[in-house]
């Protein structure tokens, strides 16, 4: 007879490696309740609704309560069911109940178990005042009311992405969670990349929703609204409607759009080939420049790119200077839709149906703009569009599938596996295979970067050329790489990153991900779409060609191209407000000179800089002529580069005294020029 065993309400469960009772428990079929516990995250124990009665040792958090052999266990008592109510009740008094106006009512884990408890009054008071909704950020909108104090954002941003952007803040009945010193998320590090928002039970923090602007764009009759749409979302959007896992619901898509009255529908993934024409055409250049930068990281992730502006820097040659595939959607859009369409260039508009958050910023970047105008006016993410679909009452699942409008919509499979960690490493290997080698591929797949280990490496022959890969998802394992490149351990050609985990058919904007097993299936339904596409490799796209053809520069890399579908990238590590420092005077200031110090130790470089440059400023008399700053870098403290800025250039050096030296000579080069 097995010993390694607990008794659940009279059944015997063997322990089988379970962290936790409740895990055993569900593995039994019985679903305790919770909103702190995430099997992905570290155990926190907050919630106090996962609360069983153990004989001989009393009611216990099953959570954070590692099984014993013998243990004989009650998951429903009075006593627990009791506890339980009156913990959702004492939530509900401390949240705002507008429930029918949430983005989250009908998927709200707070309303779930309320109604499963059979919570029908509350018998506590509400506050008197809520704190203010935080809608500073593009991509995320935060409001306080609905916090239960789970702390999964808190662990995810630290624990997932490595960032910290949210914490808890003071304590008893005054306990929230807020970004650093209560400011807005726009004002902190936050990336973008909508992981809270996936692990938030109730609608604390949610996409920031433009559901309405789109719609006031198809209401407007002077307004031609054209839709694109990205990889992963074709195998996200089904769950919303009941759909199995990964089910790859695209034409219905196009066809509920049509319904809605979208006027043209095109698809991402052929702009996802025309980024491979050029971040691969890059590589290539590359490889083959002794001088180059490497290794280059790939740069179709907007929260990827975002984190490295602002905690390495020094990093923001690596990158490929290639759009993402939204961008580059856009930017071919602007240029060539207003003459094919026969409509006005300002009054196309441009949605993007996206995975992610992120998305939402980059989309209102300055730099992503055609004569003021951005190139992709909106964002909506896979969850908007499934809530202006439902408000149709469109029955998405008995939809007839229809395809996309050409030619903007055609595509390879190399577009379509974008959607996860790995795709794009895959489609550039598809496409610089063949034009290193100058040899058809007898096989296209790479199934070397796929899957979902925190981090892929490998070596792949082109003819005489051995590219050294990595391929990372989740942001804490990009840091880690990084740290790693930077120590000298490991050295690539050739990186992938994406921010969320899996890449994004687990974005911030897509249904909840609870573990890989849905990542594996959403992916997995990407890879079949890729195998029953008649083309394969992003190459082969002949519709992107004949966009190089008309309006490009006859080719990828042209001068044209790289004026229209390539981008630069800044420092962000300044991610605080800069404080002036008056040395004196009062006359206008025109020369911005900023200096960073770590927000995380005193005596930093910084720090240095600073006293050097003040006395530089006042031995020279250029306090009529400059205005000073200081910032604060959310970077770990051995920072050493982009200490400083001079209106928009940074200042590298690899010392003190090296560094000082160009900012001497950047400042007086600035002034003379006013």
């Amino acid at each position: 007879m097995n010993t390694n065993t607990v008794t659940v309400n009279g059944r015997v469960l063997p322990i089988e490696g379970e962290r936790n009772l409740l895990e055993l428990i569900r593995k039994g079929g019985i679903e305790i309740p919770t909103f702190c516990y995430h099997s992905e995250l570290s155990i926190y124990g907050a919630c106090r609704l996962c609360l069983v009665q153990v004989e001989k040792k009393g009611i216990m958090a099953a959570c954070s309560t590692a099984p014993e052999a013998g243990m004989v266990i009650h998951t429903e008592t009075r006593e627990l069911h009791k506890m339980r109510k009156i913990n959702i009740e004492l939530l509900l008094a401390n949240h705002r109940r507008e429930c029918p106006s949430c983005t989250r009512s009908s998927n709200c884990s707070l309303q779930d178990l309320a109604r499963r408890l059979g919570v029908e009054t509350i018998r506590y008071k509400q506050p008197k005042a809520w704190d203010e909704i935080d809608r500073s950020s593009p991509s995320l909108e935060r409001d306080p009311s609905k916090c239960i104090l789970c702390g999964d954002c808190v662990r995810v941003c630290k624990e997932v992405q490595g960032i910290g952007a949210i914490d808890f803040a003071n304590r008893g009945s005054k306990a929230k969670v807020t970004p650093v010193f209560g400011r807005g998320l726009a004002k902190v590090e936050c990336v973008n990349c909508g992981q809270c928002a996936a692990v938030c039970p109730t609608g604390a923090i949610i996409p920031r929703q433009n559901r309405q602007e789109v719609w006031d764009a198809i209401y407007d009759p002077e307004k031609t609204v054209v839709f694109q749409i990205a990889p992963s979302v074709r195998v996200g959007l089904g769950e919303l409607f009941d759909m199995p896992i990964g089910t790859n619901v695209i034409g219905k898509l196009v066809a509920a759009l049509r319904l809605m009255g979208v006027d043209q529908i095109y698809d991402t993934d052929f702009a996802a080939d025309m980024t491979i024409f050029e971040e691969a055409t890059e590589l290539i250049g590359r490889l083959g420049d002794k001088n180059s930068t490497m290794p280059m990281f790939t740069s179709c992730c907007p929260g990827w790119v975002k984190f490295l502006e602002t905690y390495y820097p020094e990093f923001s040659k690596n990158p490929s200077s290639t759009r993402s595939p939204q961008q580059i959607f856009g930017a071919v859009a602007r240029k060539t839709l207003p003459a094919r369409l026969g409509v006005k260039p300002e009054n196309l508009v441009v949605v993007s149906i996206m995975p992610c958050t992120a998305k939402k910023f980059e989309a209102q970047m300055p730099k992503f703009a055609t004569n003021g105008r951005p190139d992709v006016d909106y964002v909506l993410t896979t969850t908007e569009i499934a809530k202006m679909i439902g408000s149709m009452g469109i029955k998405f699942e008995s939809l007839e599938p229809e395809a996309f409008d050409m030619p903007l919509g055609f595509s390879t499979g190399g577009g379509v596996i974008f959607g996860t960690t790995g795709g794009v490493m895959e489609a550039a290997l598809r496409f610089a295979a063949e034009k290193v080698t100058g040899k058809k591929l007898a096989d296209v797949n790479f199934t070397e970067v796929r899957g979902l280990a925190p981090r892929k490496e490998s070596l792949v022959d082109l003819g005489d050329v051995k590219l050294r890969l990595a391929v990372v998802h989740g942001l804490a394992n990009a840091r880690a790489l990084i740290e790693d490149i930077k120590a000298g351990r490991v050295q690539y050609d050739f990186v992938e990153v994406m921010a969320c985990p899996g890449g994004c058919v687990a974005g911030g904007g897509q249904p909840v991900t609870e573990n890989d097993s849905i990542r594996k299936l959403r992916a997995n339904g990407l890879y079949s779409a890729d195998r029953t596409n008649q083309l394969q490799k992003p190459q082969d796209n002949y519709l992107v060609e004949e966009c190089y053809k008309e309006s490009f520069g006859g080719h990828a890399g042209s001068h044209e191209a790289h004026e229209a579908l390539h981008t630069v990238y800044q420092n962000r590590s300044q991610v605080f407000d800069p404080k002036s420092i008056v040395i004196n005077g009062s006359a206008p200031r025109k020369v911005e000179i900023t200096v960073t110090l770590s927000a995380r130790k005193a005596g930093s470089p910084g720090e240095a800089l600073l006293n050097r440059v003040c006395e530089f400023v006042r031995k020279e008399n250029l306090a009529e002529q400059v205005v000073l700053s200081a910032a604060f870098s959310a970077r770990d403290t051995d920072f050493d580069k982009s200490c400083v800025t001079i209106g928009e250039s940074a200042i590298d050096g690899a010392d003190l005294d090296t560094r000082f030296d160009q900012i001497e000579s950047a400042i007086r080069t600035a002034v003379n020029a006013l």
